[in-house]
């Protein structure tokens, strides 16, 4: 009888110490989606792969890189969104003064908060920590491939593209600093001049082809009211939360600004001990959850036409690697031909490159898209998920693209190199390796969504757009089912332990 009952208290003991550790653990800043920071995002691994072990004999000779821009400022939407709850926290609180309520469980700081905004009339444009993370990026790369970049600096060999957007032509040019200082004539830092080219915002079908894109914007109008009733319950069910938590009158609405709030001072301010503190970590768990679904849905693999729209810039890089190659086997010295392609953009165009190349799929998964059939939404936490977005596009995320020549190679010559912020990435189209022959990458990981053409996706309602907008339903109803069933499943396991502790009680 005592020994039950010691054993009773111990495994209670043993669940509130884990419990207290996780949240003594948990860093608000690396559940941010993609308003994560970079240097943040680097630092979340959650899985145990382990990269090529590369031969010494293998040599890289072309790099492509697709990022995105740095920490930004918020818009000026987001801005006036700031405002407005600003002036809500106030009426909020003016009427618990004015019901004589208690007001012990009140935060100080939701008194008299104004947004560290207040009086900003523009945003969006890059800060600087976003500067810095771009400069430092282009500092890593060249120190880690110094046989590409020892050239003499030309637009041809190292071109740089960006969109027109300010943030991403500014990060280009941060980067561009970070990469070749030192090379130059200008200031103590002997930096030089180079070019950073645009296409118009009309026509940018390589770097910005969801502005392009009519079916897809199309498509995204249509879905967004599907995914906000998707990500209603969650804001219900910790809105109630904090209303009994607080005793204060909060709506829907208010919840949705104040963790947008947290996002923001935690990320750009590096503040976690107002906004973000309201939330517990379950509660910032359950919110980060519910924009990676809408990344998801809207932007990643919930829908076909999110990524293959982005085939114009897949069939750059792969013939940017073929005239590499070609480069290579026609014996042309090192400089006189394009050494990197380096181009600067939004998530907008990180994740749907990502998705093209096949990343945060298990082989499975691979293989549904492969067949037209839709993926299921990620898992609801705590169930652990590959899509998260603040590791799929954080701010100043990127992918790299390296090409390398392996002559001892008998199966291949050339091989291309996949690393997703900086760290070797496992491919399921190239049998989970970082590292694969440049004719499978082509045949299994590009092939399949190189046989698409951009105009017929985007520039014409097809049937073919619609079985998508079909599919992609499907797979939203059966997440709602997965949902309920991991519900009921957590309500049964909930009442079994209950009863088991209610019986031992008894017995003692």
């Amino acid at each position: 009888m005592n020994f039950q009952k010691l054993t009773l208290l111990l495994l209670i003991f043993f669940i509130e110490k884990i419990n207290s550790n996780a949240e003594e653990n948990f860093d608000v800043r690396q559940h941010l989606s993609t308003v994560t920071r970079y240097h943040v995002a680097k630092e979340i691994s959650e899985d145990s792969f382990v990269p090529s072990n590369i031969n010494d004999q293998c040599t890289p000779i072309h790099l492509n890189l697709v990022a995105r821009h740095g920490t930004r400022a918020p818009t000026k939407k987001k801005l006036k969104e700031l405002e407005a709850l600003s002036t809500r926290l106030q009426f909020i609180l003016q009427s618990v003064e004015e019901q004589k309520k208690s007001l012990h469980d009140i935060p100080a700081w939701l008194w008299g908060w104004k947004s560290p905004w207040k009086g900003k009339h523009k945003g969006g444009e890059l800060i600087s920590e976003g500067e810095a993370e771009l400069y430092q990026l282009g500092i890593r790369i060249r120190e880690k491939f110094p046989e590409l970049f020892k050239e003499e600096y030309h637009p041809d060999v190292y071109p740089i593209k960006a969109t027109q957007v300010s943030r991403a032509s500014a990060s280009a040019v941060a980067f561009g600093m970070g990469l070749f200082s030192g090379r130059g004539n200008l200031g103590s830092g002997r930096h030089r001049a180079f070019a950073v080219t645009s296409e118009s915002r009309a026509s940018d079908t390589m770097l910005r082809f969801h502005d392009c894109c009519q079916n897809y914007k199309t498509f995204r109008k249509s879905r967004e009211p599907f995914v906000d009733k998707l990500k209603e319950p969650v804001l219900d069910e910790i809105t109630q939360v904090l209303v009994k938590r607080l005793g204060l009158n909060f709506t829907r609405q208010d919840i949705s600004s104040l963790w947008f709030l947290c996002k923001q001072e935690a990320s750009l301010l590096n503040t976690t001990d107002q906004a973000c503190a309201l939330f517990s970590p379950y509660e910032v768990s359950l919110l980060e959850w519910a924009d990676d679904l809408e990344l998801f849905i809207l932007k990643g693999y919930g829908n076909s036409l999110n990524y293959r729209m982005g085939v114009p810039l897949l069939e750059d890089v792969i013939q940017s690697m073929e005239e590499a190659i070609k480069a290579r086997e026609e014996g042309l010295v090192p400089g006189s031909y394009e050494m990197a392609r380096l181009r600067f953009a939004h998530a907008e165009t990180l994740l749907p490159f990502s998705c093209l190349i096949g990343l945060f799929l298990d082989g499975s998964e691979l293989e549904l898209i492969l067949r037209e059939q839709p993926l299921q939404l990620p898992p609801k936490p705590p169930q652990k998920r590959i899509w998260r977005g603040s590791t799929v596009a954080p701010f100043a995320g990127n992918n790299m693209l390296v090409l390398y020549t392996c002559p001892a190679n008998n199966s291949s010559k050339y091989f291309v190199q996949v690393l997703h912020n900086e760290h070797p990435t496992p491919m399921p189209g190239c049998e989970n390796s970082d590292f694969c022959p440049f004719e499978v990458f082509k045949e299994r990981v590009a092939a399949p969504h190189l046989k698409h053409d951009y105009k017929a996706l985007c520039s014409m309602e097809s049937e073919q757009t619609e079985q998508t907008a079909s599919r992609f339903l499907l797979a939203g109803y059966s997440l709602g089912n997965v949902t309920s069933y991991t519900t009921v499943v957590g309500a049964i396991c909930s009442f079994l332990l209950a009863y088991l502790f209610v019986s031992l009680y008894i017995k003692f």
